[in-house]
């Protein structure tokens, strides 16, 4: 019987080549990722799973008490790994709503987890995802920071057009940073894994252009803040601040 409640998969991959080892980093006295597997089981949606592949990484999960499955070091992206990981987890296809939460944002707030869900209310949006409005002046010229292009359908919610690493779109109003969690239909996760990657999505180095490309729908709750995404020592150090 299918289930309403959400299955909050965590894809973390080990080898990182700007920085190596990245899930097990310690902060705050505990690896990353078991930080990021804290912050989903308080946002009390539903069951956690950590889709690794890496035995230390599933260990770590363990020794807390979570769950972790292991799987195939060779994915292209976090949507292929929790693609497999939700074919061992749910093999009968209980969980309608999948949740893609990423192993790098260890100050992730757990409500910002429940708001991803809010646009799946209306039938017609495939993926839900996350936005934010750029203050930082800087941060609407540099490509590292994605951007949502988008109409707004209310004060927080967009209907996701385009996404862009460059500066978008031109003209008075806000930017909008994008915040990469997704939160998609069962339906729509079997059917972006099953396309090739596409053309915008080559060029702009963005997974999800794949599924704009098709046709699928992506809305975005527009939340307060940005987590700190942990990719560079820079990062790290940051994080490690800001949860000391």
């Amino acid at each position: 019987m299918a289930s309403p409640t959400p299955l909050v998969l965590i894809p973390s991959r080990l080898a990182a080549t700007r920085l190596p080892d990245k899930p097990l980093a310690v902060i705050a006295g505990e690896p990353m990722i078991v930080h990021v597997w804290r912050r989903a089981m308080d946002a009390n949606i539903g069951d956690v799973v950590v889709a690794t592949d890496s035995d230390r990484v599933a260990d770590a999960i363990s020794h807390v008490g979570g769950r972790a499955v292991l799987t195939r070091a060779d994915h292209p992206s976090g949507s292929d790994r929790i693609f497999e990981a939700l074919q061992i987890c749910d093999p009968d296809q209980t969980h309608q709503i999948i949740v893609n939460l990423q192993g790098d944002l260890p100050t992730l707030d757990p409500a910002s987890i429940k708001a991803c869900l809010i646009p799946l209310e209306d039938s017609q949006v495939d993926i839900a995802t996350l936005g934010a409005i750029i203050s930082d002046e800087t941060e609407k010229t540099n490509p590292n920071i994605v951007k949502i292009v988008g109409s707004p359908l209310s004060d927080k919610r967009l209907r996701g057009l385009y996404f862009t690493r460059a500066t978008a779109p031109y003209g008075d109003g806000p930017l909008y940073h994008h915040i990469g969690i997704y939160a998609y239909r069962r339906s729509a996760l079997e059917r972006f894994v099953s396309l090739p990657p596409s053309y915008l999505e080559g060029r702009e180095k963005l997974e999800q252009l794949r599924a704009i490309e098709d046709g699928m729908r992506i809305d975005a709750m527009i939340v307060d803040t940005v987590p700190l995404g942990v990719d560079t020592p820079h990062d790290l150090e940051l994080a490690r601040q800001a949860l000391s």
